[in-house]
């Protein structure tokens, strides 16, 4: 397997995630998304993936992108170790927290997007701080509330095994602490992400551990 990668992406990092938990090797290749005005968008690259995104996931001469669609399939094909439960309810609860941050928050503060809004402003950089800032904060007051109140929450966002909800909040935690967001307001939120970092998995997939990573 090969995954084409960017260590900064939250998208891939999930994928990182996930490949670890099942213990799976994938070789990473790397496509900067800044450098020579981002490589996602290179000929070479949009053969690999016409929506010129990634994470992308080479396997057996096919090619899937979107982490989301990725890690099901890794879960469908790999399901030894899973990262979704088994009971329907549950399976339900965690692709409802892990959309409400792979569809909700950070679609709105991707990089492209992130581009858009801050092109020809004064101070593009705060600009784009800000705007990130505003919409992880809008969605982790919600999943704070959520992860409070139900009775589901354990040691991980569900249950006391990590699951493709945690797959998916981990990274969102980098990106909020990227742009400032107060993460004080979450001790929930800060409860899973210990549980989740004493894991190898997910120690293994931080973005300061990749190979491409930049100081």
């Amino acid at each position: 397997m090969k995954l084409y990668s960017y260590w900064r992406s939250s998208a891939a990092y999930r994928v990182r995630i996930g490949l670890n938990l099942k213990g799976l090797d994938a070789e990473t290749v790397p496509v900067h998304l800044v450098k020579n005005g981002g490589e996602q968008k290179s000929e070479s690259y949009l053969k690999v993936n016409p929506h010129g995104l990634v994470p992308a996931l080479e396997t057996d001469g096919r090619v899937i992108s979107n982490s989301l669609a990725i890690l099901e399939y890794l879960e469908e094909v790999y399901p030894d170790v899973p990262i979704l439960p088994s009971e329907a309810f549950a399976r339900a609860r965690v692709r409802q927290i892990a959309l409400a941050v792979a569809a909700d928050i950070h679609p709105i503060q991707n990089l492209r997007v992130l581009q858009r809004v801050s092109a020809g402003a004064e101070d593009p950089a705060a600009t784009m701080a800000a705007w990130a800032r505003h919409w992880i904060t809008l969605g982790f007051d919600s999943l704070e509330k959520q992860f409070t109140r139900e009775e589901e929450t354990g040691r991980f966002a569900h249950g006391d095994m990590p699951t493709l909800a945690d797959i998916c909040l981990i990274p969102q935690i980098v990106n909020a602490r990227r742009y400032d967001v107060d993460m004080t307001r979450y001790p929930t939120i800060l409860r899973i992400e210990e549980a989740a970092l004493s894991l190898p998995a997910f120690q293994l997939a931080a973005p300061q551990n990749q190979p491409d990573a930049e100081t």
